[in-house]
């Protein structure tokens, strides 16, 4: 049952990057390394990979993997996510454009 006299919840739209809505430092950073790191983890789920395998591909610990698939991307840098890429055999290509106003200074998209 549906009641009428509810209090309107107060909400805020989302700028589309939480980390600048938290008013966290390098918010921009923190939200370009999280987009790579969650390409990353797909990859990683959809190649069904343990842990020990993702440690010896990406030449890294185990328990930094253990960051990279609990999400605690802000543990690596972007070079490093960069390099976990090529790893896995992507292709990385940046792009540089002029900005305008309104729109992030980083931007992450991800091909076919």
């Amino acid at each position: 049952m549906r009641d009428d006299n509810r209090e309107p919840i107060d909400c805020e739209e989302s700028s589309g990057n939480v980390f600048a809505d938290l008013g966290l430092d390098d918010a921009e950073g923190l939200y370009t390394r999280a987009k790579i790191g969650i390409h990353i983890h797909k990859i990683i789920v959809s190649r069904k990979l343990k842990q020990r395998e993702i440690a010896s591909l990406l030449s890294i610990k185990q328990s930094e993997v253990s960051h990279l698939m609990n999400g605690h991307f802000s543990q690596f840098t972007s070079d490093k996510l960069l390099d976990f890429l090529k790893r896995l055999d992507q292709k990385v290509t940046i792009q540089i454009s002029p900005h305008k106003p309104g729109e992030p200074f980083q931007e992450v998209g991800f091909g076919l």
